[in-house]
This record gives structure tokens, C-alpha cells and sequence, in this order.
């Protein structure tokens, strides 16, 4: 889970201070060397660390601190400003060009997921109302053309390629030209990596640049690499001039040191995140939301957005409107297990709510996908009146889909009692709603008047 060793300690760090009445200098040191600690271990660079930590003794040791009446929660704050400082202040936009199309060049070293990076912006672009074209300037790596075509197949977006013999320049700028005849609105340029720096692959990146004049310049690196992400990205930025940074495989990093040194190393402010293996699981990097994240405070904007995206909002109210007369079915059940799971891992969720870190069992809690697909094969393999109508199935019924979908009668006897008794629930939900209506105009927050 992100940041997940990070958290822990800085949680436990700060559960000691919350424990004292009033805070001393003392108190303030023992909780700095602590956070420094943490942050060390997190992979984050040395001089970050250090600049990092003086910044906020200098404001935690302060008088409006120590003798404020909740002492911890202010230190918490500053720790919580900083880290958000440390990482932009701000999130940083995709910049485009005022006259289409945006040239967006993809750099970074061969594993960090470039390719499969810019399927993923091609797609949060496409999200955004642009029609992106995938340019396929790696030649070197075999299969690379051919990955792209693939990419862009999975989420309908063009991919120009003139084959593994052509010069990467003469792809780059033969491809811009063809997204301005077919007037296409953003071109991202698909550069080859190495395993490691060098001179050859930073002067074909430059011809490349120098070619086609980019708005954006995005390296993508691997939060997994740790320090070696921040001396990558200070080389290519030295060389390139880069724009921006998109970390990749944030989601299976329990350090992601790189995401808090990236910006104070370099500069160049962090304006994705990859947050999953899907082509959706591209997020705008937010430095304040990531801070809460890091201590534990959730996420609740983001978690919003990912709700809207999943959601449709007329079907929403529709749902509402089902679930207060009690005719919710197990197809309209299925729908939303669906949308629940295309916003993400649900333990990935539930931390983003404020405190659930906190709570005891949660740092362990592993929801099984298993469980759900399993839910989902019982649903599907009823028939439309059955999930239309629950009240029919009788033992027979019920044998045969378990049968149908693998699993045991007990797993589909389990599943109808808790869909009966959420039923009943909702039902008593919308009497109170209606009840607390005609009581002085009063509602319930969750239904509609």
C-alpha cells in the first residue's frame, strides 16, 4: 500500500505526542528524529531530509505552538504544510499549446513503464474531451511499436508509426504533421529508453526535441527505484529541460521516497501518478492530498473524483429512488459492485477515508477479489426474472446456481440473506425519510426531497 511504512511510523510518532498534555522543545526533538527516521528509511534523499526536518523545528519550537491548547495537532499541521511544500504547494497541470496540437515527449530509462505511461495520459486525456495521437519513436525495443498499437487499440486512439527502420526524428516531426492534417488536438511522442543514461540516448532525445519543439517534456520514472529515480531525473532535466514528472508504480511502493525528493532534487514538478496496472489508474499528482495520505489523513477529495468518474449521476438518483421503495434487484446490486470496483482496490478506498488508517486490523485489512467475483458469478448465473424477483428462488433454484457458478449453496443462501436484509434496511431507511418530511419540512441528509 502507498507510503505504507512511512505512515505507520509517523502515525506512531505522533500518537506519542497527542498522548501529552503540553509539549516541550524536548518533546518536539524526540518527535523530529523520529519523522527523520522515518523519512530516511522511505528512501528520501538525505538533503531533502535535512532541510526538511529544520523547516519544521523552526515552526514547531515556536511559542504560538507550545502553549497552544493542542499542541500536537499544530505540530501535525506544520509536518502536514511542509510535506505538501516539499512535494509543489500546488498540483501542476498538463500545460497545452494555445494552437493545436500539444506535443507531449514521453523520456525516461527502459522499464519504468514509458510505453504503458502513455497509453495512460493518451486515455485521461481522451477523459478530458482531447483526441490524442500515440507516436511510436522507440525502434530499439523489440515489440515496442507493436505494445503502443496495442495500447491504442484498448482505448480507440490512433498510433502513427513509419516502422523499426525509420530515424526516431524523422518519426516524431512525420508524426505531428500527420496529427495536424487530421487535426488532432495532443501527440504523444513515445521515446526509446536504456538500462541506464548515456550520451547516445540523450542526444537522440534532444534531436527529437529540437525537432518538434514539445509544450511537455515528462519523464517517467519508477518510484520502486528509489534514490536512483531522483539522480535520473536531476540528468535528464540537466540535459532535456524537462516540464515534468510522471511517477509510475506508486501503488506497489511502501517507500515512494522518490515522490517526496523528485521535486525538491530537481525542480520539476510531479503532474501524474500511476496508481495501478489498469489504463485508468493515471491520477493528477495533488502534494496536499498526497501529504494527508502520507499521515494517515485520507484522501476524501480524491476518493470524490473517483466516484464521480465510476458514477453516473442520473443513474445515482434512479438507484436511490429503487432502494427507497425497495425494488433494488440483484441486477441493479451487480451494476454497482461493478462501479464500486472500477475506482480502484477496495483497501485502496477505504484508506482514504479520514482516521481508517488509524483504526485497529486496518493496516492488515486485504479485501478478497475472490469473494466479489464469486458474488458476481452467483448473480450471473441466475436468470433475468431471478434477479428481477429474489422472492422466487426456492432450494431448487438455489442448487442450481450454485452449480452454475462454482460455488456452494451455503456461499448462495449467505448472499440472498444479506441482499434481503440490505432490502430492509433501505425500506426503513426511506419511511424515516418520508416520516422526518412532514415533520417542519426536515429530511434526511442521504434522500432527496
Amino acid at each position: 500500500m502507498l507510503f505504507e511504512s512511512l505512515t505507520s511510523r509517523l502515525q506512531e510518532t505522533f500518537q506519542k505526542l497527542r498522548g501529552k498534555g503540553k509539549v516541550t522543545e524536548a518533546d518536539v526533538k524526540e518527535a523530529m528524529r523520529e519523522v527523520r527516521l522515518a523519512l530516511l528509511e522511505a528512501d528520501v534523499s538525505l538533503d531533502v531530509v535535512k532541510d526538511f526536518i529544520a523547516r519544521v523545528r523552526e515552526r514547531a519550537v515556536g511559542q504560538e505552538v507550545l502553549k497552544s491548547l493542542t499542541p500536537a495537532q499544530q505540530v501535525i499541521k506544520i509536518v502536514h504544510d511542509e510535506l505538501t511544500a516539499l512535494m509543489g504547494g500546488q498540483a501542476a497541470k498538463l500545460e497545452l499549446a494555445p494552437t493545436p496540437p500539444t506535443v507531449i515527449l514521453m523520456v525516461g530509462l527502459q522499464g519504468a513503464g514509458k510505453t504503458t505511461t502513455t497509453g495512460k495520459l493518451a486515455r485521461y486525456l481522451q477523459k478530458q474531451g482531447k483526441k490524442p495521437l500515440l507516436v511510436a519513436a522507440d525502434v530499439y525495443r523489440p515489440a515496442a511499436i507493436r505494445q503502443l498499437q496495442v495500447l491504442g487499440e484498448q482505448i480507440a486512439a490512433p498510433v502513427f508509426t513509419m516502422g523499426e527502420g525509420a530515424d526516431p526524428v524523422d518519426i516524431a516531426k512525420a508524426g505531428v504533421e500527420h496529427a495536424k492534417g487530421e487535426r488532432l488536438d495532443v501527440v504523444l511522442i513515445d521515446t526509446a529508453g536504456r538500462l541506464h543514461v548515456n550520451e547516445e540516448l540523450m542526444d537522440e532525445l534532444a534531436r527529437i526535441r529540437d525537432a518538434v519543439q514539445p509544450t511537455e517534456i515528462l519523464l517517467v520514472v519508477d518510484a520502486m527505484t528509489g534514490q536512483d529515480a531522483v539522480n535520473v531525473a536531476r540528468t535528464f532535466h540537466e540535459r532535456l529541460g524537462l516540464t515534468g514528472v510522471i511517477l509510475t508504480k506508486l501503488d506497489g511502493d511502501t517507500r515512494g521516497g522518490a515522490a517526496l525528493s523528485v521535486r525538491a532534487v530537481t525542480g520539476c514538478p510531479i503532474k501524474f501518478a500511476g496508481m495501478g496496472e489498469k489504463l485508468d489508474a493515471l491520477e493528477p499528482f495533488h502534494p496536499d492530498r498526497m501529504a494527508s495520505r502520507i499521515l494517515g489523513m485520507g484522501d476524501v477529495l480524491t476518493l470524490i473524483e473517483k466516484a464521480q468518474a465510476a458514477v453516473d449521476a442520473e443513474k445515482a438518483a434512479e438507484m436511490q429512488q429503487k432502494l427507497i421503495r425497495a425494488e433494488f434487484t440483484f441486477d441493479d446490486f451487480l451494476e454497482q459492485l461493478r462501479a464500486v470496483r472500477q475506482m480502484g482496490p477496495l483497501e485502496e478506498l477505504l484508506a482514504m477515508l479520514p482516521g481508517m488508517g488509524q483504526l485497529k486490523g486496518m493496516k492488515d485489512l486485504k479485501v478478497d477479489e475472490k469473494q466479489l467475483k464469486r458474488i458476481e458469478a452467483i448473480i450471473l448465473s441466475m436468470t433475468p426474472e431471478e434477479r428481477a424477483n429474489p422472492d422466487i428462488l426456492n432450494p431448487s433454484r438455489k442448487r442450481r446456481i450454485a452449480a452454475g457458478s462454482g460455488t456452494s449453496l451455503q456461499d448462495v443462501n449467505r448472499l440472498v440473506k444479506q441482499f434481503e436484509e440490505m432490502r430492509k434496511l433501505f425500506k426503513q431507511f426511506g419511511k424515516m425519510a418520508k416520516q422526518a418530511k412532514k415533520r417542519r419540512g426536515f429530511r434526511l441528509p442521504f434522500f432527496p426531497t
